[in-house]
């Protein structure tokens, strides 16, 4: 009965002690909420990645109500991505193949038959299309010339009379007719 009567001990446990715990216990219980949280999101995000993989990316915004527009173009431009290191793996296995069936040697030999094609085409173009260098007017001009004075002279000696009539004068002259 002495226990009834007697004398109140002080509890070890201070006011602070008690403000501690009770910080810890509000610390597991944030954590504890914040771990279901997030794994509440992680799952509609997979679902949104699935929506998104089908082609409903409407849907996929709306199951995120919490997340901004950011964040599913995030997870857009995340598969794009993935799709592209994709294409550069199956891009980098073509051309290991590739080097393994040609050498340098033979592909610098193709090179080179390419751009000889190239400038022979070049040159070709060049005479259809009619791109004459000064020089090369020049010499076709001097042909002409030479041509026609020996028609010239052809015309005058059949002439019935080669010492008193001009070929020149008897010739009917040409009208130029322009091309249409």
């Amino acid at each position: 009965m002495g226990n009834l009567f007697g004398r109140k001990r002080r509890s070890r446990v201070t006011e602070q002690d008690r403000a501690v715990l009770q910080l810890k216990q509000q610390r597991d219980k944030l954590r504890q909420y914040q771990k279901r949280l997030s794994l509440g999101l992680e799952r509609e995000r997979a679902l949104a990645r699935q929506l998104l993989r089908d082609g409903k990316k409407e849907c996929a915004r709306l199951l995120c109500p919490f997340s901004s527009p950011l964040q599913v173009q995030d997870i857009e431009f995340t598969q794009i991505e993935m799709k592209v290191i994709e294409g550069l793996k199956i891009g980098n296995e073509c051309l290991n193949k590739m080097h393994q069936v040609m050498s340098i040697e033979e592909v610098e030999r193709i090179i080179g038959e390419t751009q000889d094609a190239v400038e022979y085409q070049r040159q070709i173009d060049e005479l259809l299309a009619g791109s004459l260098t000064e020089e090369d007017e020049d010499a076709i001009l001097e042909e002409l010339n030479a041509i026609t004075q020996v028609g010239l002279m052809f015309l005058w000696l059949k002439s019935p009379f080669p010492g008193k009539v001009s070929p020149i004068k008897n010739r009917p002259k040409a009208e130029l007719v322009a091309a249409s």
